[in-house]
């Protein structure tokens, strides 16, 4: 089967578990993969059979910038179940959303969750 990528979106959000982490935005990145027969898009080069990437930017974006969040299993959730709803195309999707700035002690690049979703 095909893939759709949006890598490394970034966003501005309040998330955290405690109320003093999520009193200020912080950055978020979400990686979003989509599973979708692009053979049709791919043979005729009409827009109107892929997944538009500008809506689904967008829907990830309303996401995570809508309402504050505790978990980022919540917000991934979220984003896969929209992406769902919305484009009809997609078999299946995986959000991974990335957390640069997760407040543990040590060295961390980043706490991270990954959904995988389908219609199935």
């Amino acid at each position: 089967m095909d893939h759709i990528y949006l890598a490394n979106m970034e966003f501005e959000c309040h998330i955290g578990a405690g109320a003093g982490e999520r009193a200020d935005e912080q950055t978020i990145e979400v990686d979003v993969d989509m599973t979708v027969d692009l053979r049709p898009a791919g043979e005729s080069d009409d827009l109107e059979k892929t997944v538009d990437y500008g809506a689904v930017f967008r829907l990830c974006q309303q996401v995570a910038e809508g309402r504050p969040y505790r978990l980022l299993e919540a917000m991934a959730e979220r984003m896969a179940g929209e992406i769902l709803g919305v484009e009809s195309g997609v078999l299946s999707v995986a959000v991974t959303v990335r957390k640069p700035g997760a407040p543990i002690e040590g060295v961390l690049e980043y706490a991270g969750v990954r959904v995988e979703r389908s219609r199935a």
